[in-house]
């Protein structure tokens, strides 16, 4: 999904809310831009789970920040190794009590950032928060809003990647917008028709 849709209001916040509160949420990874080659701006990864309500995992959702994590293939696109992708996939296995697999070489990687190999949060990487906590955030389901930054990094903001969040957020406002002026002017002339008919 569009970074945009994990902050959204109005009935996106709703349905947002309405997942986590079913406990259907799991995981939530943030990816950098230029993996997608018909789309440039950075995304982020949902991971639903609706058998995760039995579990200990059920009051809460871990957030992954993966946009430092890539290999650049040319100038213009991004994507993960196999051992960058084990990796990611090693840090979901951890939180959720289940043994991490190396088939992929990311086991160096992995004990860098977990010595002992249990889920641990790690700043600037990733952050398990409770449903209480999202509440309190207004819903969000954006990593950045619970991922602490590392120290003496910096906070992985990136004004050129943020600025084309927002443009895309924006347009598709103004396309909604436009949808709406349309039919508000059709109903207006409508109700203005001397026989209540649609104006031709």
């Amino acid at each position: 999904m569009a970074n945009s849709a994990s902050d959204a209001r109005h009935s996106e916040l709703a349905i947002r809310r309405k997942l986590i509160e079913d406990r259907q949420v799991d995981v939530m990874v943030a990816v950098g831009s230029n993996f997608f080659y018909t789309v440039t701006l950075p995304v982020t990864l949902w991971f639903l789970d609706k058998a995760k309500k039995g579990t200990d995992r059920a009051d809460k959702v871990l957030f992954i920040d993966a946009r430092g994590i890539y290999r650049q293939i040319d100038r213009a696109h991004r994507d993960f190794t196999t051992e960058q992708h084990e990796f990611l996939a090693n840090i979901v296995r951890l939180y959720r009590g289940e043994v991490p697999e190396f088939l992929n070489g990311s086991e160096a990687m992995l004990k860098e950032r977990f010595p002992d190999l249990a889920y641990v949060d790690v700043p600037g990487l990733c952050k398990v928060a409770t449903v209480e906590e999202i509440g309190s955030h207004g819903w969000s389901l954006n990593p950045g809003r619970f991922i602490e930054v590392a120290d003496g990094g910096d906070d992985g903001f990136e004004f050129a990647e943020r600025l084309n969040e927002l443009s895309e957020e924006f347009a598709n406002l103004s396309l909604e917008a436009a949808a709406l002026v349309e039919r508000i002017g059709a109903s207006v002339a409508q109700l203005l028709s001397p026989t209540g008919e649609p104006a031709p």
